[in-house]
């Protein structure tokens, strides 16, 4: 288990890679972002992009989803006030290979609830070939080590 305590500023916490599925883009465009360049292969050559491209907003789930199995189901996480930046850099494509990292910028102790803390991370997802196609500042509130 990791408290609030056991972080540390340019600490870094490795959070595992997943590959994007083309069905999986498209099914989460076509319910939550159905934008054609997600989701109609004709308008994705036509676009800017020139192909499929998962929407940013599932790149963000992903990440999420890699930081709660990587780190949150294994810490004194209390959840999160909200982010600070997000930012897509590169689209993702089919079958790309994505692994999110996060560091750890500050922790700061509350000052009215001595039992937590939160700590700012910085969130950077690379695809394969290394370059970084997400980034996310991001607050969470973590409880203290309790007293031995």
């Amino acid at each position: 288990m990791l408290y609030f305590d056991d972080f540390h500023p340019g600490q870094v916490i490795e959070l595992g890679s997943y590959q994007v599925p083309r069905e999986e883009i498209i099914a989460f465009a076509r319910q939550f972002d159905p934008q054609p360049f997600h989701i109609d292969d004709e308008a994705a050559r036509r676009s800017i992009f020139g192909g499929i491209i998962a929407s940013g907003w599932h790149t963000a789930s992903i990440c999420h989803r890699l930081l709660v199995q990587g780190l949150l189901t294994t810490s004194s996480s209390l959840g999160s006030p909200g982010l600070d930046e997000l930012r897509w850099l590169l689209p993702v494509r089919p079958d790309d290979v994505i692994t999110p990292r996060a560091e750890v910028l500050s922790v700061t102790p509350s000052r009215s609830k001595p039992d937590r803390g939160a700590i700012k991370f910085r969130m950077e997802v690379r695809n394969q070939k290394g370059e970084v196609v997400m980034t996310e500042l991001a607050t969470a509130l973590f409880v203290r080590r309790p007293p031995v």
